[in-house]
């Protein structure tokens, strides 16, 4: 094959292995969530918003506190990304005379349309993850107002909105950090597609390692909620009152996660 034609057929390989680990990372969620780390990530939060909602004066400082810490790694991780997308720009549109030296580092096709090819794939991948970060601390925003709301115990409606915000915001939190990860790629396919081809191939095996779950994970994640359901309706019992709905908040949490499937079930009061 000529060096020219490389190009044409290592990049696709390479984004085609990215894009079947995502396909497979996909549908895993949607089926058994409990084997990824997303899906165990947002059982958590909604258990988590449930729990501090049902006292929201009691817990309101903390609840505060922790989505705050989410906003700042969200701006950061924005701010890095628009200042990265403006030093492209500037590189992209200064006339450069260091074309000998690029040909030699460059193993593939060095036509000016695939050089900026290239580098337009890298700015529209850190302009992907600037916006997915600012939708991100949109919903982090607009969270950390409805998770301090004096909502009782009764009103499951309004915090299955809540948990459902949060969710949203950190789906496109995990979105931005893809789109840092698909820069790797596309950073080194500047040098030649062979390097971009090894570096999808290498960052989809990392990646399975980083979104899957072990079975001493799900062991320890459903023992976690046994116990604080048991702590719960100890401390219940002892007061001489046990709440209905708080027991099928955590039961819900444990056997599925209705953010994750798209179905929010509906409760009659």
């Amino acid at each position: 094959m000529k060096e020219e034609h490389l190009d044409y057929v290592v990049v696709p390989l390479g984004l085609a292995v990215m894009g079947a680990y995502h396909v497979w990372l996909f549908i895993t969620i949607l089926r058994s969530p409990s084997r990824t780390v997303i899906g165990i990530n947002a059982q958590s939060r909604r258990q988590w918003v449930f729990s501090l909602m049902a006292d929201p004066l009691k817990n309101g400082v903390l609840a505060v506190q922790t989505i705050r810490n989410n906003i700042m790694a969200a701006t950061l991780l924005a701010t890095t990304a628009i200042t990265l997308s403006s030093l492209i720009s500037v590189f992209v549109s200064s006339t450069s005379k260091s074309s000998s030296t690029a040909s030699v580092l460059v193993y593939g096709n060095k036509t000016s349309l695939v050089s900026s090819i290239k580098y337009f794939s890298i700015l529209l991948c850190f302009l992907v993850a600037f916006l997915c970060n600012v939708q991100s601390i949109r919903y982090y925003a607009h969270v950390s107002f409805l998770v301090t709301l004096p909502t009782s115990m009764g009103k499951r409606d309004s915090i299955e909105y809540v948990a459902r915000n949060l969710d949203r915001g950190s789906i496109f939190w995990s979105l931005g950090l893809r789109a840092f990860y698909l820069s790797f790629p596309l950073f080194l396919w500047i040098f030649g597609p062979i390097p971009m081809f090894v570096c999808c191939c290498i960052m989809s095996f990392m990646l399975y390692f980083l979104d899957t779950t072990t079975s001493f994970t799900r062991h320890l994640h459903s023992h976690s909620i046994e116990e604080e359901v048991q702590a719960k309706e100890i401390g219940s019992e002892e007061n001489g009152s046990v709440s209905r709905s708080a027991e099928n908040i955590f039961e819900d949490s444990q056997l599925f996660c209705p953010l994750l499937t798209g179905s929010i079930p509906i409760f009659i009061d």
